[in-house]
C-alpha cells in the first residue's frame, strides 16, 4: 500500500511527537509543523520527517501560504491531525476578553483556519481525513469545571465544528473527506507543564484561595496522569486507518479516549436521558398543537 502523507500541528511534544514518531515508524511521510520549528521541533529532525514552521494563530491568508507550501513537498497531504492547543487556566470573572480570545485562537480558529486551507487539496484529491483533538481534561467538551471556561469552550467549539463538517460533506462531497473528534481524558503529556498551562495569580481576594487551590492541582495532575500517550496516539492511528484495534469498523463521529474519559462521557450521557425523562411533560408541551 502506498505510505499515507501526514500533516500534524503541534508537534513539539505529547501527542503530536507521537503521531509523528510512530507514523514515520509505519512507513508514512510526516509534515510536523509547530511555531519557531527550527528550535522547538529540533528533537524531531533525525526523523525523517518534514520540518515546517507553523504559528495557527497567524492570519488566514498566512497560514493557507504554509499549507500551500506543505502540499508541495509531497504532493498531497491525506491525513491532517490537528493537535496544537493550550490551556488557559483561572474563573471566569477574572478571566479578561484578551486571554479567552487568545485562547480562542490557539485551540479553536487556528484548526479551523487549518481546516479550511487544507480542504480545497482533499476535495481535489477527492479523499482525506481530518481529525481534532478535543479533550476531556478538565471535562473538555462534555462538561463545564470552576477554572476551565475559556479552554471548555474552545473544545466545545471543535466539537461543533467537527459535527457540522461531517454533515456537510455528507450531503455535499460523499464524504470523500472524512471527520472525527478524539476526546481523551487525562494522558501523561506536557498539557498541564508550566509552559503550556497559563494560570495567574487571583486579582479579587474572593477568587485567592480558589485560585491556588486550582494551581496546586494542576501540579498534582502533571505526570500523573492515568493515560499512556503513545497508546493513545497508537489507537488513535488505529482509527484513522482502520487497522490494529479499528480494523473491519467504521470511522466514529467522535470517540473518547482513556478510562476517565469513557466514565465522564457515560455519566453525562445518562444524567441528559434522565432530565429529558423528568421534564418530558413541560418539553413536549411547547409544540404548536400541544394540549395543555
Amino acid at each position: 500500500m502506498e505510505s499515507r502523507v501526514w500533516l500534524i500541528t503541534g508537534c513539539s511534544s505529547g501527542f503530536g511527537e507521537q503521531f509523528v514518531r510512530q507514523n514515520i515508524a509505519r512507513g508514512d511521510k510526516v509534515i510536523a509543523t509547530g511555531r519557531n520549528a527550527a528550535t522547538k521541533l529540533a528533537h524531531l529532525k533525525d526523523t525523517g520527517a518534514a520540518i515546517l514552521d507553523l504559528d495557527v494563530t497567524l492570519p488566514e491568508e498566512d497560514i493557507f501560504s504554509v499549507i500551500q507550501e506543505a502540499h508541495k513537498i509531497y504532493g498531497r497531504i491525506d491525513l491532517l491531525i490537528n493537535n496544537a492547543g493550550y490551556v488557559e487556566s483561572g474563573p471566569m470573572e477574572e478571566l479578561s476578553i484578551e486571554r479567552i480570545q487568545r485562547c480562542l485562537e490557539t485551540n479553536f480558529f487556528g484548526p479551523l483556519k487549518v481546516t479550511k486551507a487544507i480542504l480545497p487539496l482533499m476535495r481535489e484529491q477527492r479523499s482525506g481525513m481530518v481529525a481534532f483533538i478535543g479533550s476531556i481534561n478538565w471535562q473538555g467538551g462534555w462538561c463545564g469545571h470552576p477554572s476551565a471556561t475559556a479552554y471548555s469552550a474552545t473544545k466545545f467549539a471543535l466539537e461543533s465544528l467537527t459535527e457540522c463538517l461531517q454533515t456537510e460533506f455528507a450531503a455535499l462531497f460523499d464524504n470523500s473527506v472524512r471527520f472525527i473528534i478524539f476526546e481523551p481524558g487525562y494522558f501523561r503529556t506536557e498539557a498541564f507543564s508550566h509552559s503550556n498551562v497559563i494560570h495567574l495569580p487571583a486579582k479579587l481576594p474572593e477568587y485567592k484561595a480558589f485560585c491556588e487551590l486550582v494551581g496546586q492541582h494542576q501540579r498534582q495532575i502533571y505526570h500523573n496522569e492515568n493515560g499512556d500517550s503513545a497508546k493513545g496516539v497508537a489507537r488513535m492511528i488505529d482509527v484513522l486507518t482502520s487497522t490494529g484495534m479499528a480494523a473491519g469498523k467504521d470511522l466514529p463521529p467522535r470517540l473518547p479516549l482513556g478510562t476517565d474519559s469513557l466514565e465522564m462521557i457515560r455519566t453525562k450521557c445518562q444524567a441528559t436521558l434522565e432530565l429529558c425523562d423528568e421534564w418530558e411533560d413541560l418539553i413536549v408541551s411547547t409544540d404548536a398543537m400541544a394540549e395543555i
